[in-house]
């Protein structure tokens, strides 16, 4: 019943996408389109119309820089917060925790003003660096992780002569795959299908359009091309559907290594 449930919606997307305009207006949405498979055409224009070649290559770019950005930036902070004694440590701990449990909507104002005054509004690297700087989840599995590893492996590295940076780069991330697997997971996820940050920051819809705003061409003023949108959704799932198909095994691992490591 519960998989009957979680199928639903995504059984009458698809029915959806192979209507004509009048027959998504004069049928049921549980009924079964009269071109099912066959129909192809609203998922040429929906290709087109929609830029979908120019939105994967935007989305590509910047989920890559974004989980280098969240991964780099999140497992220095864990590093310096769980490996170092300073005053102040558990209060920066907590920081992110409260910084984590406030909307992150509430702040846009001032988020906008910050990044307008350093020109960074309407382009790509702006929104990279909004994406990378809002990961506190990642940082607090990697500190995690950083739990479970022991200080000893630090300790035996200095007396060898290792730096610190040595010893972050080539023993410490390495022993990071599953958290760093799980990161990637949860992180490449959010910010393929993120909408309001790429709504707001990326005006130029004509070149900096991305997945989860190129199905926006086809809503109006006067009405909704329901069957346009519906062919472009299937169009944006299938690239994660293969993905997870392929990488499943990993996904698994790395969620039940990396999140729950005690």
């Amino acid at each position: 019943m519960g998989t009957f449930l979680a199928l639903l919606p995504l059984v009458t997307v698809l029915f959806a996408s192979f209507k004509t305009a009048q027959e998504y207006a004069t049928t049921s949405p549980l009924a079964i389109p009269s071109h099912l498979f066959t129909y192809w055409e609203n998922y040429i224009i929906a290709w087109r119309k929609a830029r979908m070649t120019l939105a994967f290559r935007n989305s590509f770019f910047i989920i890559v820089f974004t989980l280098l950005g969240s991964i780099l930036t999140g497992t220095m902070i864990a590093y310096v917060i769980q490996r170092f004694d300073f005053r102040g440590r558990l209060l920066l701990r907590n920081v992110f925790l409260l910084a984590n449990l406030i909307p992150g909507v509430t702040m846009q104002v001032g988020t906008y003003k910050i990044m307008s005054n350093l020109h960074m509004v309407n382009s790509i690297p702006g929104l990279i660096i909004l994406y990378t700087g809002t990961d506190i989840i990642a940082i607090y599995i990697f500190l995690q992780y950083f739990d479970s590893i022991p200080r000893s492996l630090d300790d035996a590295a200095i007396i060898d002569g290792c730096s610190y940076i040595k010893i972050f780069f080539k023993i410490l991330l390495p022993l990071m795959k599953p958290a760093i697997v799980t990161v990637m997971i949860l992180k490449g996820v959010s910010s393929y299908k993120e909408f309001y940050m790429a709504n707001l920051y990326l005006q130029t819809r004509t070149k900096y359009v991305t997945i989860s705003t190129s199905l926006y061409t086809f809503t109006g003023e006067y009405g909704n091309q329901y069957n346009y949108i519906c062919a472009g959704v299937i169009i944006t799932i299938l690239p994660a559907l293969v993905l997870f198909l392929f990488l499943q095994k990993y996904i698994y691992n790395g969620i039940a290594n990396g999140a729950v490591k005690e």
